[in-house]
């Protein structure tokens, strides 16, 4: 026996005279709208026990769910297991709701609809996305790196970004700085992304740091984190960085570029002495500055932070989420002209002046110093 299809507007009709319309759809699409006086059923549940889920085999059942497709299904195995008068909605709740039929909203629909593709993971869920939005992340740097790194960590909803830069936006920056704007040159880089930040996602909360990031104020700006990430375009910052979140047991995600090339790693010493690296095992002592102009004097592909960035981004939310396969251990390389990844193996350094098993933290050095080789 085929299984009637009934439009949204008769459904409504039944509805008011007696009959039960069950919501089929997952927890997290009901951000959108609930038909109003609908029984929520998940449909495996539904097609798993009908008897125990529906107590009367000759009651008439109405299905819904968002477009059509599912509903049908619940409907024919209602119909297998004896229930004799079941009908479809066609168009499900995205056609009730189109034709202005009353719904109900969860107090929590921002939440739900705005992460709904997160949470059709099962590796992140309700419980995941909630772990992103009470996470505190720090990103230091407003350009070319920081610009996909904040974009997309708000994005994804972690609640708190800590926005750390000293410069204003100038038009050179347009070229890869996406977070600003020619509107905002000669505008302090982090009130530029708090802009951008908040008109992609007002439920993310930026706090700004305009400082420059020194010896004495870095634990102050890490302070609460859960994670670091390196967007700074100068060894100094990097080195404070690295030997802060070490002392802090912080993970620090790192990224570099430099014109058609750019690395990432994850460096979590702090957390994992003897088992992880930091910055100096792999680094111990910055280059020449001849031998590392920054992107000012070389030059950068306007792409390149972009990529890199945006796996600095994956890298903080798999730490965030305790999923997948940390970076901690390998250094990737791309090279953007050959569009090749290039993976080295990085292992602790058992002389790390920073990180070794037992040392006592050496305390903060003169960094620009220390990175001018004077």
């Amino acid at each position: 026996m085929s299984i009637e299809t009934i439009s949204p507007q008769e459904a409504r009709l039944r509805q008011q005279a007696g009959a039960l319309l069950v919501d089929v759809r997952e927890p997290h699409e009901h951000a959108t709208g609930v038909a109003e006086g609908a029984t929520p059923i998940r449909l495996a549940d539904l097609i798993a026990d009908p008897a125990a889920r529906l107590h009367r085999r000759d009651a008439l059942v109405m299905v819904i769910c968002q477009l059509g497709a599912r509903s049908l299904q619940a409907a024919t195995a209602l119909q297998s297991a004896g229930f004799a008068r079941v009908a479809s909605v066609d168009g499900g709740t995205a056609r009730w709701i189109a034709d202005g039929l009353p719904v109900t909203r969860a107090d929590d629909a921002d939440f739900h609809e705005r992460y709904s593709r997160h949470l059709r993971l099962p590796e992140v869920g309700e419980a995941g996305q909630r772990r992103l939005s009470a996470a505190r992340v720090v990103v230091v740097g407003a350009g070319g790196l920081g610009s996909p790194i904040a974009y997309y960590l708000a994005a994804a909803g972690v609640g708190t970004l800590v926005l750390a830069d000293d410069d204003v936006v100038d038009r050179s920056n347009l070229q890869r700085q996406i977070l600003h704007t020619d509107a905002r040159v000669g505008m302090q880089k982090v009130a530029s992304a708090r802009e951008s930040l908040l008109a992609l996602n007002p439920t993310t909360a930026i706090e700004l740091f305009e400082s420059r990031v020194t010896s004495e104020n870095v634990e102050d700006l890490l302070g609460g984190a859960d994670v670091v990430v390196d967007g700074a375009d100068n060894f100094a910052t990097r080195y404070l960085l690295n030997d802060a979140c070490v002392k802090l047991a912080l993970p620090l995600i790192y990224g570099a570029v430099h014109r058609f090339e750019g690395q990432l790693s994850v460096f979590d010493a702090g957390r994992r002495r003897g088992q992880a690296p930091c910055y100096r095992c792999l680094f111990p002592e910055p280059p020449p500055p001849a031998a590392a102009p920054n992107c000012a004097e070389a030059g950068v592909l306007g792409v390149l932070p972009g990529v890199i960035g945006l796996l600095q981004a994956t890298e903080a939310i798999k730490c965030i989420l305790g999923i997948g396969d940390s970076l901690a251990g390998r250094l990737v390389h791309f090279d953007a002209l050959a569009l090749r990844f290039r993976e080295t193996r990085l292992s602790p350094d058992p002389s790390c002046t920073v990180c070794a098993p037992g040392s006592e933290f050496p305390g903060y050095i003169d960094y620009a110093r220390f990175c001018s080789n004077t």
